[in-house]
């Protein structure tokens, strides 16, 4: 009675279907992995409690979805569209966030299909990396104390190509201009910098001598913007 009640509508009597308790082993699995990987993402990492929520559910509900199109074709296809709309609706991530609600997707992929104990695996061994990585630090700029974005406005009769290239000799290792816009009407120039100091102690001496070279217009300072780099 209760595999009748559970039937699709357009079940054939030779079309595969889903037992019941199949359906809970799978959601209750996909489930405990998503806490799983809600957990592993949490060490050493800065989150929001929305994201978690989602990345503990997320294994499930793509379980659902790979068991409910398990052998039709049509149906995949169209649920594949119905994912890619996903990209276009949610405001842009890290790649650290993606790369979790991948791993969060490619689990309850491997539970619909019904490998639940490679899924249980997969998460395990992509979990123990990450933490492994995050532990040691992998990826950490080496001197982020150094490293510094600048904004600066310079007015319009200034050459901004070559305006600060003695201050930027004399006070960093390294530079790079990365964007210019005008504002005011095309009366200023906008730069972004992105510099590397010779060392910490010198930030004030350098902005009040970029101060006087553009006139006491705006000048900031900030911490290395990477967002350029970031997945989205």
């Amino acid at each position: 009675m209760v595999e009748m009640v559970f039937r699709g509508l357009f079940d054939t009597e030779t079309a595969y279907v889903i037992s019941v308790t199949n359906f809970i082993i799978c959601i209750v699995s996909s489930l405990v992995i998503g806490w799983i990987i809600s957990i592993m993402y949490m060490y050493k990492n800065t989150y929001s409690r929305s994201f978690i929520v989602t990345i503990a559910t997320i294994p499930a509900i793509v379980c659902v979805v790979i068991m409910m199109v398990n052998g039709n074709v049509g149906a995949g296809v169209a649920v594949a569209g119905a994912f890619s709309l996903v990209r276009f609706r949610s405001a842009p991530g890290t790649a650290k966030e993606i790369g979790v609600l991948f791993m969060a997707m490619g689990a309850g992929i491997i539970i619909g299909m019904g490998y639940i104990a490679y899924a249980f695996l997969f998460v395990v061994i992509l979990g123990i990396v990450d933490m492994f990585y995050a532990q040691i630090g992998f990826g950490t700029r080496k001197h982020p104390a150094l490293e510094r974005t600048l904004h600066v406005t310079i007015p319009e009769d200034l050459d901004y190509v070559e305006v600060f290239d003695d201050l930027f000799e004399k006070y960093t290792e390294k530079h790079s201009l990365i964007n210019v816009k005008t504002t005011n009407m095309g009366s200023l120039f906008k730069l972004t910098y992105q510099i590397t100091f010779c060392e910490t102690t010198v930030e004030k001496a350098f902005i009040d001598a970029v101060r006087c070279r553009n006139g006491n217009l705006e000048v900031a300072l900030s911490n290395q913007e990477t967002n350029g780099t970031e997945m989205m």
